[in-house]
């Protein structure tokens, strides 16, 4: 966006340790696995879905979005709409009977690195007071998107997805646009990187850019493995970690 820091810089300075936590999953990010196609809405409308695409495709572009980002998959090509919009929804599901919600991925593994089922994919029962948590968790959240998704449409005029993307860039970073900002963002780097039993990362988009190769189990890692250098780091950390905070700082 406006704050001068390259965005393929600021997301590239934090995937490793937001993939590592969201395999394991501990804050239990929402969604349902991937698809070939289009899944229903669970809570946005069509508009509502059009402008959390756009705008997350601000923060985090592909090649549709930014021709710097050519052979970097970005929000888009990750599905991170269907992965916020599947977390969204689980608040209907969280007191019907039958399926648990999804909230929390059972486990102990996916079989990305093993033959039979991915028992990632089937999700766990919450108990009494984790389910009052989450719902008035879900309830602020969904309260924040409709609310911040309006902001977006009226800073620009009426419809978000209408303004080009250097207008979108200015909007996002508008002060009455901040909050909701954050809160994409936040969204946005869990969908590009969660494990994609929750819906986002979809054909495993986010982990081949950062040639992440996701969870082991049941093999895991050797010592000599976790020990070895994967090559030379091309990003200089330091500048690029203080690059991070300040763009934090300014969204």
């Amino acid at each position: 966006m406006s704050s001068g820091v390259p965005r393929r810089a600021v997301i590239g300075a934090i995937p490793v340790v937001v993939a590592s936590a969201a395999v394991l999953s501990a804050d239990g990010c929402t969604s349902s696995s991937g698809s070939a196609g289009p899944p229903a809405l669970r809570f946005f409308t069509g508009h509502q879905a059009a402008v959390v695409e756009a705008a997350t495709a601000r923060i985090a572009p592909g090649p549709a979005d930014d021709p710097a980002e050519a052979g970097h998959p970005g929000a888009r090509e990750a599905d991170v709409t269907g992965y916020i919009d599947s977390m969204l929804g689980a608040l209907g599901t969280l007191d019907a009977a039958g399926s648990p919600p999804m909230i929390f991925a059972g486990g102990p593994w996916s079989n990305r690195h093993t033959s039979g089922p991915d028992l990632m994919a089937r999700f766990v029962a919450l108990d009494p007071v984790t389910r009052i948590a989450w719902r008035r968790r879900l309830q602020g959240w969904q309260q924040q998107y409709r609310q911040g998704i309006a902001t977006l449409d009226k800073l620009a005029g009426g419809d978000f997805t209408k303004a080009s993307h250097a207008e979108q860039d200015t909007i996002l970073t508008r002060p009455a646009a901040d909050s909701f900002t954050s809160l994409l963002f936040e969204h946005t780097i869990e969908g590009l990187y969660a494990a994609p039993e929750y819906g986002g990362n979809r054909n495993l988009a986010g982990w081949q850019d950062i040639s992440y190769p996701g969870d082991s189990q049941p093999r895991g890692y050797t010592a000599e493995e976790v020990s070895r250098s994967d090559g030379h780091d091309p990003v200089d950390e330091t500048p690029v970690v203080a690059d991070v905070l300040k763009f934090l700082g300014s969204v």
